[in-house]
């Protein structure tokens, strides 16, 4: 037997796409997982570890963060990847594009995205990806290159930036997406970026199955009206007036439009992003039964999972697509129990107290800025929420391990078999805690799941066979690798 550089015995193995729970030992090797047995004995291994039959998920893929949105990337690399790492999570990945926020400059992705790699290298606890937005035409004309040069397979629209700005109305969109003169960033450019897609599609047929177009699924016209209406009305405060001024048929109808330009431009792989209520679902299943041909996955958050209009933190709360009433979020459940949801993520965006809200206002819902973190509680949220429903522990993996990896091309994570990265997460299922933002790595300062109770604690997290976190202490340097997509395992 090769000897092993790791072995952790007593651990109780939770696999995706099973129906049992095993304790077995789990030897690795050269980062990756080289033997999973009832028995494995000590001596094959330089180093033993006990896992005192603890919960064993695989490392947790959060598919959906904004890492470098509110401050410098080089800061939030270092500090949002650590309460990556606090909650389980070994792989991120981040929605990044040109314009204001995150580097706060245009240009061409040829010369915008190395300085990105160059930037984040070295800085992350957990690996890391990124899926860029097309913001222009060159963007668009760039997409075959970013795939083959840097590994990106994954793409996004923000279909509310026509006429909407991150945090509300805004007639200046050159100047926030810097656009050239006579640019739009409108529906006929989505439907460019879904062209492209198809040719891409069809050039790279290996490649293809991991090659996708993400949604956020709001109209701008909507939300501008609706939001006249609500300031006017003035009787709606806080996440029930954001709620209204964003209403769910705004989501709705984009992702109507989004499919159906989907179907006219044969745009096989389709994610509808952080889907917030009832309506939004229901249209996103619609058009999965309209357009059986085209490859929908629905994605929803864990903010969406486990807050509603009435959470005490409120404007802390604040996000795009608004925080819903009960009824949604008990919908949103529905569905993920229903396996009708396909994964669950974070949206996790730092954005400090300072920057979130007004301090001479800080109850004005409208003068706070949109997002939040909470990939710290990502798994333990789902975990906690999901065993109270009746889910079983194979399926939080899948939704929040397998799921994303396949979908985005990161075919090395995702589970606990031979062969996989050893990305590890230990979890104690009995373990109950309340959430404190001071107890968190992130440099955020706040959190709107405050005061939350949640069973399931991250007790030890492992990045390719390294211990990175461990009982509250960050372990070790930063060993986040940059992952190139479609990772085709040899």
């Amino acid at each position: 037997m090769t000897e092993l550089d790791l072995l952790i015995k007593n651990i109780r193995i939770v696999r995706p796409n099973h129906n049992v729970v095993d304790l077995l030992d789990v030897g690795i090797k050269n980062g990756r997982f080289a033997q999973i047995a009832p028995v494995i004995p000590a001596e094959n291994a330089k180093k033993v570890f006990d896992g005192d039959n603890l919960l064993a998920f695989p490392g947790i893929v959060d598919a959906h963060t904004h890492v470098g949105i509110y401050q410098p990337l080089a800061e939030d690399a270092i500090t949002e990847s650590k309460a990556a790492a606090m909650g389980g999570v070994t792989t991120t990945l981040t929605y990044f594009r040109t314009g204001e926020y995150y580097l706060n400059k245009g240009g061409p992705y040829k010369q915008f995205f190395p300085e990105v790699l160059n930037i984040s290298q070295g800085k992350y606890w957990v690996d890391y990806g990124y899926h860029l937005a097309p913001i222009n035409k060159q963007h668009i004309e760039e997409m075959p290159m970013l795939l083959q040069d840097f590994g990106v397979s994954s793409f996004k629209i923000f279909m509310f930036y026509g006429g909407h700005g991150l945090h509300g109305r805004s007639d200046q969109q050159h100047n926030f997406l810097k656009l050239e003169a006579g640019e739009r960033y409108d529906f006929a450019h989505f439907e460019f970026i879904m062209r492209r897609i198809t040719e891409m599609l069809q050039q790279y047929p290996q490649q293809a199955p991991y090659i996708s177009l993400s949604l956020h699924c709001e109209i701008a016209d909507i939300l501008n009206a609706y939001t006249a209406l609500v300031e006017r009305g003035g009787k709606l405060k806080g996440l029930h007036a954001y709620n209204a001024a964003r209403p769910p048929h705004s989501e709705g109808l984009a992702v109507f439009i989004a499919s159906y330009l989907a179907y006219e431009t044969d745009c096989l792989n389709i994610n509808l992003l952080h889907l917030s209520s009832r309506k939004a679902v229901q249209a996103a299943l619609m058009m999965q039964d309209l357009f059986p041909h085209i490859n929908f996955r629905r994605e929803v958050t864990v903010g969406h999972l486990l807050l509603d209009v009435d959470t005490p933190t409120q404007v802390l709360a604040k996000v795009n697509p608004p925080i819903r009433p009960r009824e949604d979020v008990e919908f949103l459940w529905e569905k993920v129990l229903n396996r009708e949801v396909d994964w669950i993520v974070s949206d996790h965006a730092c954005c400090r107290s300072e920057i979130k809200y007004s301090a001479d206002h800080p109850d004005d819902i409208w003068m706070s800025k949109s997002g939040f973190g909470g990939t710290e509680y990502l798994l333990s949220g789902v975990f906690s929420e999901g065993s109270k429903r009746g889910m079983s522990y194979n399926h939080m993996a899948e939704l929040l391990s397998w799921n994303p990896a396949q979908r985005y091309g990161l075919l090395n994570k995702g589970d606990i078999a031979a062969g996989y990265d050893a990305d590890l997460v230990l979890l104690d299922p009995h373990e109950t805690f309340v959430v404190r933002a001071a107890e968190s790595k992130s440099q955020q300062g706040f959190t709107p799941f405050e005061g939350q109770e949640l069973t399931g604690k991250v007790k030890k997290t492992f990045l390719r066979g390294k211990l990175i976190y461990d009982n509250g202490k960050i372990v070790g340097p930063p060993l986040g690798v940059y992952q190139k997509r479609p990772f085709i395992k040899k």
